[in-house]
């Protein structure tokens, strides 16, 4: 066989190897292997522990939790040798470290980029821990991080901020700064962690690289992003619940197809097996979440005890293809199609059953793209996001006619993606004005994607007079804070009018108040 057939079996071979999802099903096994082959201590020539530490999802009994070791950060492999490194963590009931109640170790390898995922168990529920890693010489910052409340109680009150799309390139995350000044309970991030293109000069940083593809890029990339110091201390501030949009990959991806047409099928999941395989390499997730090739279960189930329940959703990896090519237009019957799924039939049916078995006060889908039929044109003439929930119209009021019909406690709604603020009252039928709210959607701005955004929105009254159910929309960026207790929920819209340049201060821009057993959000 010549030596050009030689490789072009070897890469069919390869392809289909990844596609099956090989390497990760290795995963596992790569590492506990490499823990008979860790000999010596590591000396390292520069910090290992540049992108920081994190937590994430976390029970009544333990937590994740995350660090990656990278000296180099924007080099291959962090700039690590390709030999395993042994990573031992410690946990404590105090700041200094000095009452210290779980310690481990785990081997960090090549093949999963030298992260590490903790899944500590043991631990006391409703309580704050602090914790730190050890590799070789070297000694990580210190994180905090807490359990959840016990599973059968109801506590009083949870804090927690929300946020996505943080573009590096156009904007300063000064957000951060201030949301943790605020001490929540936790941090829900809601997808466009990263973006996939190429650095442009004149913003105000640049992308490392061109548009990323290979699995080193994308780790680069994460690793550029957690760099900066105010995401990194954020991550260290408490447990994160984190789920992916598009950019995490490539833009408006719909399931298994392109935005690009023509693209290679084939290569196209090579890509996304890339990217999901940097993904959680990077996020505070557990095995559960480990990729097999190009799939990757994300969603899942997370309780604040009897108070709150959140399900955090995955609306890109299972949806059909965006009806009409995409951009806002009229609902056409393609929109209309019945066979159209957001969620795919297995997490559909998964979110039906959680939703009818959760005993929670309030019910809480973490997810990407608005749900709320926003009509975006003038006077008579409709159109919609076909991007969004209104695009996939039958399978929308499929799951909130679900909602309406099982009674289920307090639904709402988290949501990303847009670049925008918006309150809105849910209904099945966005036709029938009359029809009761039976859910509350609450969508975060970007943090820092869009550059400063717009202060005063353009035809504003427009909006609100096309579409009675939204309550409040604004275009800068920031963040929002919700807070819940078993008799109400409050969302606080915070802005951060410059993120070009350090310091800005925050601003509430709007609060919103949810009453416990009545669907639908007023001003306070």
């Amino acid at each position: 066989m010549s030596r050009l057939s030689d490789l072009r079996e070897y890469a069919h071979s390869r392809r289909n190897f990844v596609l099956a999802g090989g390497p990760m099903l290795l995963l596992p096994l790569l590492q506990d292997a490499a823990a008979e082959s860790v000999t010596s201590p590591v000396r390292f020539s520069a910090d290992p522990f540049q992108l920081g530490v994190a937590s994430g999802d976390p029970s009544p009994a333990g937590v994740v939790l995350w660090t990656r070791l990278a000296p180099q950060p924007l080099e291959d492999l962090g700039g690590m040798p390709p030999v395993p490194v042994e990573v031992r963590y410690e946990i404590s009931t105090n700041d200094s470290m000095t009452q210290i109640v779980r310690q481990g170790k785990q081997v960090a390898t090549p093949a999963l980029g030298f992260s590490v995922h903790i899944e500590v168990d043991g631990l006391k529920p409703n309580t704050w821990y602090w914790y730190r890693f050890h590799a070789g010489d070297a000694v990580s910052p210190v994180g905090r991080t807490r359990t959840m409340p016990a599973a059968g109680t109801l506590p009083e009150h949870l804090r927690f901020a929300m946020t996505s799309c943080q573009h590096y390139e156009q904007g300063l995350y000064t957000a951060y700064e201030h949301m943790i000044a605020e001490n929540h309970d936790l941090i829900l991030h809601l997808g466009d962690y990263i973006y996939e293109y190429e650095g442009k000069p004149d913003r105000v940083r640049l992308h490392h690289g061109t548009e990323i593809e290979s699995l080193d890029q994308y780790r680069a990339r994460f690793a550029q992003y957690k760099t900066d110091r105010l995401l990194q201390a954020a991550h260290a501030h408490c447990p994160w619940l984190v789920v992916w949009d598009d950019h995490e990959f490539d833009n408006n991806c719909a399931g298994e197809i392109s935005e690009q047409k023509d693209a290679d099928p084939v290569q196209f999941l090579l890509r996304r097996a890339n990217s999901y395989q940097a993904y959680y390499e990077s996020m505070p997730l557990r095995r559960t979440s480990l990729p097999t090739g190009p799939h990757m279960k994300l969603y899942r189930q997370i309780n604040f005890g009897r108070l709150a329940s959140f399900d955090m959703l995955d609306t890109r990896q299972y949806r059909t293809d965006q009806p009409n090519g995409d951009g806002l237009k009229p609902l056409s019957p393609e929109a209309l199609n019945p066979k159209a799924t957001m969620l795919g039939d297995r997490q559909e049916h998964w979110l039906m059953s959680r939703l009818i078995g959760s005993a929670a006060v309030w019910n809480i889908l973490g997810q990407q793209i608005m749900m709320a039929r926003v009509d975006r044109a003038a006077g008579d003439e409709a159109k919609f996001s076909m991007d969004q929930w209104p695009g996939y119209d039958v399978a929308r009021k499929r799951l909130l006619n679900f909602i309406a019909e099982r009674r289920i406690s307090n639904p709402i709604v988290l949501t990303g993606d847009i670049h925008s603020n918006w309150v809105n009252n849910l209904m099945v039928d966005f036709d029938r004005a009359e029809d009761p709210v039976v859910a509350t959607e609450f969508v975060c701005t970007s943090l820092s994607s869009g550059g400063n955004g717009n202060a005063e929105p353009k035809n504003l009254s427009e909006l609100y007079s096309e579409n009675p159910f939204v309550k409040f929309h604004n275009q800068q960026r920031g963040y929002v804070t919700c807070e819940v207790t078993p008799a109400e929920w409050k969302s606080h819209y915070r802005i951060v009018e410059n993120v070009t340049e350090p310091g800005a201060p925050i601003v509430t821009k709007g609060s919103f108040v949810v009453e416990s057993g009545k669907a639908g959000a007023t001003s306070v």
